[in-house]
């Protein structure tokens, strides 16, 4: 779980790196371009099976989501600081509690409430509204995570309908196609380390999404959801070290909070249903 963010955190600082010289929608699809290479022996494998009409739609909504989702991210993400950009992406979690609680029937109940108030508490200290100003990078940041927990419980959905890798797989083609017009519409030439750098983000993300899943795995949720606030930790680093950004405590004191709430809303539901509960949703970046 470590090892996983320090991918993320990587993947957030090339990104940072490339700031906008880069449309958002231009370098979104460069990376899930690479995405696919790396996917292509899933993709062959999936050359002869069929899904039912009511997994397209599912697939092709995800997918309208993810679009959106990673435009938003990649603008965030070269005009806000990297540690706020972590801390406001752990209120994903904290939305899927919610989302699944309306929309699939699993109900909020007492303590699902009180773990969304803590964590809101904690997304107000990190952005302290009122006390300075909220940019556009922070709105798409809020809009990113919106969307992502939307596309999460989508693949919840479809887990049951689909293999993981099929899953992941569909979901590259679909995101890479929607963002072709887009990229499109605003073309940059783009430079060789400009495409370097990209092909990296899609080699982290990728590598960090195995590490998740192999850490899921190997240990209880309880055990791995805590070691997810090291990503705020590494996060702040590389903010302050590779781009001067300042180690805020607000950011992190308000990162801890939300964490702190899904952490101990998960481990409560893990112990009650005698077995890992939801896990932190994959923000396919």
């Amino acid at each position: 779980m470590a090892a996983a963010g320090l991918a993320f955190v990587g993947v957030n600082g090339i990104v940072r790196h490339l700031g906008p010289d880069l449309p958002a929608a231009q370098g979104a699809f460069i990376r899930f371009g690479f995405g696919l290479l790396l996917l292509s022996p899933v993709l062959w494998s999936l050359r002869s099976v069929t899904f039912p009409a009511v997994v397209w739609q599912m697939v092709l909504g995800r997918g309208a989501l993810h679009v959106a989702a990673v435009v938003f991210w990649f603008f965030a993400m070269a005009r806000v600081p990297v540690a706020e950009m972590a801390a406001i992406g752990f209120l994903g979690p904290v939305l899927v509690l919610v989302i699944g609680g309306l929309l699939l029937g699993e109900g909020l109940g007492t303590r699902r409430v009180g773990a969304v108030v803590v964590a809101l508490i904690g997304g107000l200290i990190v952005l302290r509204p009122g006390l300075r100003e909220v940019s556009p990078g922070h709105l798409s940041q809020l809009a990113a995570t919106v969307l992502f927990a939307s596309s999460y419980i989508l693949a919840k959905r479809l887990s049951l309908l689909v293999p993981a890798a099929a899953i992941v797989a569909l979901l590259s083609v679909t995101v890479t196609l929607g963002l072709l017009p887009l990229a499109l519409a605003n073309w940059r030439p783009v430079g060789a380390d400009q495409l370097g750098w990209l092909a990296g983000v899609a080699v982290l993300a990728t590598g960090g999404h195995y590490a998740m899943a192999r850490a899921f795995r190997a240990a209880p949720l309880g055990v791995t959801q805590p070691v997810t606030f090291l990503q705020l930790i590494w996060a702040a680093l590389l903010g302050a070290l590779a781009f001067g950004e300042p180690m805020e405590v607000w950011v992190i004191g308000g990162g801890a909070l939300i964490i702190l709430a899904i952490s101990v809303n998960t481990w409560v539901e893990s112990r009650r249903a005698g077995k890992d509960g939801p896990k932190l949703p994959d923000v396919e970046i």
